[in-house]
């Protein structure tokens, strides 16, 4: 279930062409990229920094790349098990693999806007995909009031909706901002591993109509020790049977206690 990432010289053109792309926008569109990676592949350490680079970065102009790892569990059993595994994301990657029509599902696997696939060792097809990405249609969404009190995570999502053709499940995430690893065991024993965005929590919160807007408040019990100086909250509107990504947004800015933030 694993596949060879890339050598260092292609991910880096990648990066270079990313860099000199020019799309401005008024508002950045946002580029929903989920990784499904795991900590048992010796294949996925590439591409999770890869994804940590471009999170960084944010080389496309006019465009935010909103990313969101999703460490699947069928790597569990081959010597290390994975600490932020779960079924949820592999079923989630099997999901894309059956509505995409995809041969397989495999680690490390990108998908971008919930409609394609990219493979970066495809320097050529992966910017443009990004490209293509960066210059839809994308519906805004905002986190409002993001707060952490007694191990809930509450606030508010909103959505445009206003000009969409189409209805949407409205979904919360919440995720590490970052992990590190020392793994003991299996096909990455002994390297010390990172990882950004590290999916903890996946919600729908709701339904968006075709045509109208969506403003829903939200509630997510957390894990224990949950920390919100390591955190970060990405709302997303997705269209039903895991469909296309219609919009979506991202904050870091939580508040503890009584206190809030909001973002765009």
């Amino acid at each position: 279930m694993s596949r060879t990432f890339s050598n260092l010289h292609k991910r880096t053109l990648v990066l270079f062409l990313l860099a000199g792309c020019a799309l401005a926008h008024a508002q950045k569109t946002p580029i929903l990229m989920e990784l499904f990676t795991s900590e048992g592949c010796s294949s996925c350490p590439p591409a999770d920094n890869w994804v940590e680079r471009l999170d960084a970065a944010q080389p496309l102009a006019g465009a935010e790349l909103i990313v969101l790892s999703e460490h699947v569990d069928y790597w569990d059993h081959d010597g290390w098990k994975d600490p932020y595994s779960s079924p949820q994301w592999s079923a989630r990657q099997k999901g894309y693999v059956t509505m995409l029509g995809l041969s397989d599902a495999y680690t490390p696997q990108i998908i971008v806007n919930g409609d394609v696939e990219v493979r970066p060792a495809n320097a050529q097809q992966t910017k443009q995909s990004l490209e293509k990405a960066a210059g839809a249609q994308m519906m805004t969404v905002r986190i409002d009031g993001a707060a952490l009190a007694s191990g809930e995570l509450t606030g508010r999502v909103e959505a445009d909706g206003s000009a969409q053709k189409h209805s949407g499940e409205v979904y919360v995430a919440v995720a590490l901002d970052k992990t590190l690893t020392d793994v003991l065991a299996g096909e990455n024993d002994g390297k010390k591993l990172t990882n950004v965005a590290v999916v903890k929590d996946l919600v729908k919160i709701g339904k968006l109509e075709k045509g109208k807007n969506f403003e829903q408040t939200f509630r997510v019990k957390l894990w224990p020790g949950a920390d919100a100086g390591n955190m970060r909250v990405v709302a997303f509107v997705q269209e039903p049977g895991q469909g296309k990504i219609l919009g979506a947004g991202m904050t870091k800015e939580i508040g503890r206690g009584n206190q809030s933030a909001s973002t765009r």
